[in-house]
């Protein structure tokens, strides 16, 4: 079965985007063709890059380093939720990107995002970054405005019209998740 994790890319004190991730898993656990399991990275505390990039995977000296890398394995494809801070991704989130690289390669991603303009910026950059770690992105996006979409910036409630646009991405992040596995299976390899 496919497998694949929303990724929580905000670990600040009173967050929204727990909100937001618990939402895209709900939504995603309707569906029969993969599995979706939510990943906090408050759940991997990873210092600030305390180590070289090795030339393949698995290679890792790190106790901390050796879990994300499994856990980063263990799916075909991802769910990225992300807040906008200061015109981009959130610093944990491109620091955890950061620390492996093999293990995202040749495999399929959606964005999820929020903000003041609906996280559009954090998007963008997120894209960016994730091309450089050849993760393939699909089109579809579901950008969350602060203003219409969190009473009093703060409480999650979305409009009917964000369930639509988050199947379209889960649909096409699925058929293109099941795309890539046969790459990725190799590169595991």
């Amino acid at each position: 079965m496919t497998k694949i994790g929303i990724i929580l890319g905000s670990t600040r004190p009173g967050r929204n985007g727990e909100a937001v991730a618990e939402w895209v898993l709900a939504n995603a656990s309707n569906r029969t063709d993969a599995e979706f399991e939510l990943v906090d990275l408050k759940d991997f505390p990873l210092p600030h890059l305390d180590e070289a990039l090795p030339p393949s995977m698995g290679q890792y000296q790190g106790e901390h380093t050796r879990q994300w890398a499994a856990k980063v394995a263990e799916y075909d494809g991802y769910v990225f939720v992300t807040p906008e801070y200061n015109h981009s991704t959130s610093g944990v989130l491109k620091n955890a990107l950061d620390y492996v690289y093999a293990e995202w390669n040749n495999k399929a991603a959606g964005i999820v995002s929020y903000g003041s303009v609906g996280g559009a910026r954090a998007a963008e950059h997120l894209r960016l970054i994730l091309a450089e770690l050849q993760v393939a992105t699909v089109r579809q996006q579901v950008p969350l405005s602060l203003i219409t979409e969190f009473e009093n910036f703060s409480v999650f409630k979305p409009g009917d019209y964000n369930v639509a646009a988050l199947n379209t991405l889960l649909d096409q992040l699925v058929a293109w998740t099941k795309a890539f596995e046969p790459l990725h299976a190799n590169t595991a390899a």
